[in-house]
Order: C-alpha cells, then structure tokens, then sequence
C-alpha cells in the first residue's frame, strides 16, 4: 500500500472541501507556512510500508522559513528550536548521540513518520488552522498506519498526542508517552524517560531494524 491509496480512503471517508477552499484562500492571501509544496514533506520522505515510527506534534512552526512540512524539524540553517532542543538532550542522555542541526531529515528516511496533527499554520499566529478540518485527516492516518501496519512505535509527548491513542490498536503497536519536550514540561516528566533507546528496544524484539538517530 502507498500513501496516495491512504489517502484515498481518507478522502472517501470525510470531506475536506471546506479545508480545501480555507486553503486556497490562505494561500493566496498569505503568509502561510510550511509552504505550499511541502506540506505533504513527511509522507514524501517515508513511504508508507516504512513507517516504523510515529512522532506526533500539533503544527507547525509559524517563523518565517522554519517549517518544512516535518513536525519538530526546521530548514537548515535555521536555529534548533528549543522543543527539539531538549529531545537533543535527552537523546544524548539515553543514548550518547550528539545532534546539532534542526533538519530531521534523515530520521524521516529512517522510518520515522513526523506528523504533526495540523499540517499549516498562518504566519506568527501559533495553531490559526486548527479545527479547519486537518485534525481528521491526520486522525485518519494515524487510524490506517494503526490497521495496515505491525509493529510499530507511536510516541506521544503531551496531551495533544495522548488523545491520539483512542486511535491505535495496542494490542500489535507499541505506545511511548510522556510529557512534551517544551521548556514549559520537560523538566515534568520528559527527561529521563528514554523514549529513543525504549523504541529501539521495541523495534528489535520484533525482529525489526532500529532507528539510526545519529545525525547524517
């Protein structure tokens, strides 16, 4: 299965008319970030039979040439945001591995789905999408990754993405939840858990291949 036929079931299952014209409009009034042709970047990056990994973020970031279309990545060049940040620093904790760019890139190409629960977001105005209708085609992803995949790990760091759990089946998946990485929770409740090492852990005990989180 590819992701144009997940699509195609979402698409037959809900209608996104009115988020498409919001869209058009938003676009062609702007700014609206990521832009246009890469608010599909993490389903470009890793196909659909290769999700090993799903990260779950809530939208995008709202600076001008931050977000590329994967959750907690930016372009290079830009800043390492501070949610990611401290992920950086937990993953150097769990498992020795120093990153310094922003662009997760490559954890993408790892398998790792970076989905973020709204796909857009209008300049400077952090969640301006939400409630146009994103949140049910996001729903619906993580609905057929859940019942047309095995194995797969689903990490869930604050409330936003805990909510998402009613959506996968546990009894073949596994879920590693946490609070958000944000400076504002990670002191609560994030560092320490090793969210990377578990998933490894996981993915290995199921005959699966780990993800390389080193930065390439």
């Amino acid at each position: 299965m590819e992701w144009k036929d997940v699509f195609e079931m979402i698409k037959q299952e809900n209608d996104f008319s009115s988020l498409e014209e919001t869209l058009e409009e938003k676009y062609r009034t702007g700014p609206v970030f990521p832009p246009r042709e890469e608010i599909y970047t993490a389903f470009e990056l890793t196909p659909f039979e290769a999700v090993k990994v799903v990260i779950i973020g809530q939208d995008p970031y709202h600076g001008e040439g931050q977000s590329h279309g994967l959750a907690f990545s930016v372009n290079e060049g830009v800043k390492v945001p501070p949610s990611l940040r401290n992920m950086y620093k937990e993953l150097e904790s769990d498992l020795g591995i120093k990153r310094t760019k922003g662009n997760l890139k490559d954890w993408a190409e790892e398998g790792v789905l970076l989905l973020n629960t709204v796909l857009t977001v209008d300049a400077h105005q952090a969640h301006s999408h939400r409630g146009l209708g994103w949140e049910k085609f996001t729903d619906g992803v993580i609905q057929k990754v859940s019942g047309n995949l095995e194995d797969v790990v689903f990490i869930l760091w604050g409330k936003p993405a805990q909510q998402k759990e009613k959506l996968i089946d546990t009894t073949k998946h596994h879920v590693i939840k946490s609070t958000h990485p944000s400076p504002l929770s990670a002191y609560r409740g994030f560092f320490g858990t090793r969210p990377f090492s578990r998933t490894n852990d996981y993915l290995t005990s199921r005959g699966r291949e780990p993800v390389d989180w080193s930065e390439r």
